[in-house]
Order: C-alpha cells, then structure tokens, then sequence
C-alpha cells in the first residue's frame, strides 16, 4: 500500500511540475491591458464558517467553503470542520484517519458515535459514501480538495436526505463558463508532512470541465502515526441550451493510517492499519426555469475499506479483514413555483447497498461473509408559502414528509413542519421533522458471523428514530455584524442493541432511548472592511450523561485581518470542555467511562499574495502554525496529539 501512494505521488509531482511548465509568459499577449480588478465589499472571507442558511421549509444548514478550509489550512474533513459550532471530531494522526475505531470521526450534536451503525451520513454531490457493511463514515473517502464547499446538516430534514438524523455533503467544484483557470500548490511541514495539490478547469461554450489531484503524507508525530492520502477528481458538463444541462462527476482516492496505540503499551496492542480506497460516479441532468427546476442524477459509489494487521481474542493471532461496500441507484428533485409566494418541492430517492467481506488470520484460518443487499424506496414532497412582503414582515408556514419502502424492514413516515417569521432584518425560524434511521448491514453481519446466536432476530428490529424541534433568530445590523441564536431538541427512540443473556439467548432489540438538548450561537463581525471576526458558542445537555462526544461548552473563534494590501493573518481557537470519549456500544446497559479532559488550541496562518510578471496569474506564500501554545490534549485516552507545528507552502493560480 505505501508503495503504490508513492507512485501516485510520483505520478502528481510529474503532473504538478508539467503544468506549471505549460504556463509561461508567453501565454500573456504582448501590450495586454492590465485586468481591472473591482475590490468587493469585504475583502476577506468570513472566518471559520461561510454562513447558517435557513430554507423556506424552516430547515437550517451551515456551510464552510473553500476560502473558509484555505484559511484553516485544513488538509481533511476533520480540520475543516473542526471550528464549526455543533460539530466535535476525533482523530489519531497528522495526516489520515483510522477507520477500524473513532480514529477519525466528525459528531454532530452527539449524534455519529455509535459504531456499528451511525446516526449521521455522508454524501459527496448528494451520493452516500461510507462503509455499508459496519454502516459508519470512512472520514479518508471523503477529500476535501473537490470540494468547493461543505455543507453540514445537524438536524433531520426529511425535504433533503434521508436515512439520517445528520449529514454531512461535499459540494463539488465547477468549471469556468468560458476560459482556463488553473491553481498548483506544494507544501512542507513537521513530521516530515508533504502537501501536493493541482487543479485544472476550462469552458468552451457549451462544454466545460474540471480535473484535479492531490497528494498528502506525514510521518506523524509519534512512531507509527503516519498516513497517506491520494486522489483524483473529474467533472464534465455540458449546456445543452439555456435550461437544459448535464455534468458527470467522478472521485478516485487511494489512503492508509496507521494506529500509534495507547502511549506506552505493548506494540502488540497497536490496532494495525487501515486501507481505504474509493471509486464514485454521478451523472445528472438539470433544468431550470422560471417555475420550474430540478434534476435526475443516477451514481454508483463503491470502494473498500481494508482493516489490516488488527488484535484477535485469540493471544498471537491477528487478522486481516478485507471488506467491500457499494452504493448505487438513482436522485430525482423537482422544485415549483406554481404561485407567487409558493414553493413546493418533491422528488424520490432510490438506494441500494450490498457488501462483503474476506478475512483472513495468522493461524491459516479464513472467514467470508457474502454479503447482504437492502434497497430503499422514499419519495418526498413539501409545500411552503410566503405571507406578506420579505422586504418588511412576512410569514412562511412550510409542512411536507418522506415515506420509506425497505426491503427488509416496515414502512415509516418522516412528517416535517416549519414556519418562518421575519421583519426586516430579523428572523424568527421554527420548526419540527422527525428522522427515520433504518439498521444497516451490520445487524446482518454481526448474526452470522459475530454473535451468530442471534440467528435472525436482526429482522424483527424496527427503524430508530429522531424527534426534532428547533427554535431559532438570526438578526442582522447591516454588513457589519451577523448574529444567530439556535436552540434544539432532539428525542431518540427505538434504538437498536443487543440484549445479552439472562434470559438467554441473546437479542436484538430495539430498547435505548435518548434526548439531546442545548443552544448554539454564532456572530460574525466585519469591524473594517479588512478585518472579519467570529464568535462560535455551543452547549449540549444530553440524557443519559455519559453520551460520548458531547462536551457541555464548546467555544470556538476566528478572525482574518488583511493588511498591506497583499498580507493576510487568519487566527483560530476553540476551548472544548472535557467530555465522554469513544464509541456509543449497541449493547443494553453499555456505559461510556472513557474521558478526555478539556483543552484550548489556537492556530494561525500568515499569507502573502502576489501577483506573477504575466496574464493573469498569482501567487500566495504562506505558513501555518498550529497549537501555537503547545497545549497537551487528546481526543482519546492515551493518544496525544502533536504539540506546536509549523507548515510553508505556496500556492499558483493562473
């Protein structure tokens, strides 16, 4: 595996170095006017988080994009996200995330901590990519370089996704309309960490594409720590008229991490290594009128995710366990605006998911599981109306739902209402949706093959599900100063776990409860036009205690300062209270005792840009330093985290 990353990396240092031998000063016209540059209102992006976005179904989403992940120096989903009110991660390692445990997780309000099974999903252009067999987020099959934007859904909204009580969708990149554009990058940092990005994009009316790649690697800050990430990404499109257009998109990625183990405990205890690799495709059709938009989109996302070299219950033997899950099948959506204030949505999704398995262990023994395959079949629709004039005071009450047709399991409904207030530059959102979580293959996987004892019980289990209320006010003053205030809800029922013996056997059952309660607060600032500040509150009060990944106070901050025309500092911090770790168990009566303490980490990135002696093009230099004051920290018992670290890179834009 390291040896063929390698020779990925290889092959993007040929393409990276190519490239930027393709552009030179030639390519600029000789007497060529200089552009005229318009300089925007706000110079710098707004820290940390682009925005909270409330639909017209009452229905919010937060959305960090590109310039938001530059300015963070993320380099993974996890650092993307790792600022944004409501959303805690876990991780191992510098760079790759270890999938046979939460060595590299994202949780959204408490919600995505049990393993197996999880309550939040991910989708990248809207397709789910995860692991259907244990039926939890693999973090490395999610790159962040196609992404133009991450939008995270930390409630269950039954008009968009279904199948979850959260999400998390990467937004990809699109191309140019007209012309060529082109952005390499290379970066060095602590740990022997490499960064090798490219991306290429054009339009020549009609069609118009988009290709990329990126390379990562890190020798980790402890032995054993080190991972790799590869990855390749192509979108095509094609305008077949001023309504009609189609686009096609595929995402490649090839990672590893490695498990350091517990700090000071036996090599033999270490966890092995993790191997993820994907292959997605989507192809859609759009249209958009004035009355009328939407679109058919059909994918198939599949890939494996190889848990190698791994402890048995068996002294001295360990197990290679190769695993494969695939997705595919189809999206419709369709958007009217049939009457003046009116907006109704509809459209079906179409799902189905198999995998299997082979293992493999030290002592000659084999073990496969065939597999399994489930489809579901959920169409939606939701109607809303504005009242009133949205310039002065409006009303906009919104109901809908979303029915599900399982292969396996019963039938449900996923009922959502929402209303909307708003005066001028204050609004008021309320709003209720009820989420549907059906068993994935684990509950398969672990009757026959782990706790074969529960012969078929697996089939009389019942969908879990999630009672939302939200309340929310967002107010603005101006340009300047952006506040919202959210508080939520959520009761969980129907949980499904094992019930052990007595009486015995043991059972599946759907027995667990849970609420989830708290407030989040965010405020951006523009004090200058140079200057952007964020402020991030977040509290949690969850019942039973011990919930894991559920910090009481969570405050995160941000600001980015232009200054000298060409300079640009990017600060961020969070404190995270101390709190329970590790995954939620599905067995009855399971308690979480594993805790991290609290800690505080601030980073900061300095940059300068530049422009080149030719056409268009730029330039950014920059260096990034993180836990600035060497806080000692873990997001696991036993795993430290680095101490203060320092990445330079450079960055070319044409």
């Amino acid at each position: 595996m390291p040896e063929r990353l390698s020779h990925v990396g290889g092959f993007l240092l040929v393409i990276f170095f190519g490239l930027l031998g393709h552009f030179s000063p030639v390519d600029a016209a000789e007497g060529e006017t200089p552009r005229a540059v318009l300089e925007p209102v706000h110079v710098v992006a707004p820290p940390v988080i682009d925005e909270n976005r409330t639909d017209a179904f009452a229905a919010q989403k937060t959305v960090v994009s590109r310039e938001q992940m530059e300015d963070l120096n993320a380099q993974d989903l996890q650092t993307a996200l790792r600022r944004t009110p409501g959303v805690t991660i876990s991780r191992y390692n510098p760079v790759g995330s270890f999938g046979g445990a939460t060595g590299g997780a994202v949780f959204i309000r408490g919600l995505g901590s049990s393993r197996p099974g999880a309550e939040i999903k991910t989708f990248v252009d809207g397709v789910p990519v995860y692991m259907s067999i244990w039926n939890h987020p693999l973090l490395d099959l999610l790159p962040i370089d196609p992404a133009q934007s991450v939008e995270v859904y930390k409630s269950p909204q039954p008009h968009l996704y279904g199948n979850a009580f959260g999400a998390v969708n990467l937004v990809p990149k699109t191309a140019p309309r007209e012309g060529l554009e082109t952005t390499l990058e290379g970066a060095y940092g602590s740990y022997e960490t490499m960064v090798l990005r490219g991306e290429h994009g054009g339009g020549f009316s009609p069609f118009h594409y988009y290709v990329g790649g990126a390379y990562r690697r890190s020798d980790g800050h402890r032995d054993n720590a080190d991972g790799a990430l590869a990855n390749a990404y192509a979108r095509v499109g094609w305008d077949i008229n001023s309504q009609w257009k189609a686009y096609a998109f595929t995402l490649w990625n090839d990672n590893y991490a490695d498990d350091p183990g517990v700090k000071g405990a036996p090599a033999s205890q270490r966890k092995g290594r993790y191997e993820t690799r994907l292959c997605m495709l989507s192809a859609a059709l759009t249209h958009e009128y004035e009355q009328a938009s939407g679109f058919l989109k059909v994918y198939r996302s599949g890939g494996e995710g190889d848990w190698l070299d791994q402890p048995t219950s068996t002294a001295g033997v360990r197990q290679d366990l190769f695993n494969d899950f695939l997705f595919y099948g189809l999206k419709a959506r369709e958007r009217l605006s049939l009457w003046p204030g009116g907006e109704i949505v509809t459209g079906l999704d179409w799902d189905r998911t198999d995998g299997d398995y082979v293992a493999y262990f030290t002592n000659g023994k084999k073990d496969v599981w065939e597999g399994h395959d489930f489809w579901i079949f959920s169409p939606y629709a939701a109607v809303s109306h504005t009242l009133g004039n949205p310039e002065g005071f409006s009303v906009t009450p919104s109901a809908g739902g979303r029915f599900y047709d399982h292969t396996d399991y019963n039938s449900r409904w996923a009922p959502h209402a929402g209303l909307i207030v708003g005066y001028r530059d204050t609004e008021l959102h309320i709003g209720y949706a009820r989420g549907v979580l059906y068993p994935g293959l684990d509950v398969v996987v672990f009757s026959q093959k782990v706790i074969p004892a529960l012969k078929e019980t697996w089939k009389d289990l019942d969908p879990e599900l999630l009672d939302h209320f939200e309340i929310g006010v967002r107010h603005r003053w101006g340009r300047r100063l952006t506040v919202d205030v959210t508080a939520f809800r959520d009761k969980g029922s129907d949980r499904y776990v094992v019930v052990p013996p007595p009486p015995p056997p043991p059972i599946y059952d759907n027995v667990e409860d849970y609420t989830l309660k708290g407030v989040e607060a965010t405020a951006t600032v523009y004090p200058t036009d140079r200057l952007a500040v964020f402020l991030g509150l977040s509290y949690l009060d969850p019942d039973p205690e011990d919930l894991p990944y559920t910090p009481e106070w969570t405050v995160s901050t941000g600001m980015n300062w232009r200054f000298l025309d060409r300079w640009t500092i990017n600060l961020d911090a969070e404190y995270v209270e101390s709190m329970t770790v590790l995954e939620q168990a599905r067995r009855a009566g399971a308690l979480n005792t594993a805790k991290v303490d609290s800690y505080f980490l601030l980073n900061a990135r300095l940059s300068y840009r530049f422009p080149l002696p030719y056409g268009k093009a730029d330039g950014t230099v920059y260096v990034a330093v993180e836990n600035i004051l060497n806080e000692d920290y873990e997001y696991l018992p036993g795993y430290p985290m680095p101490g203060t670290n320092m990445m330079v890179g450079a960055k070319l834009m044409f």
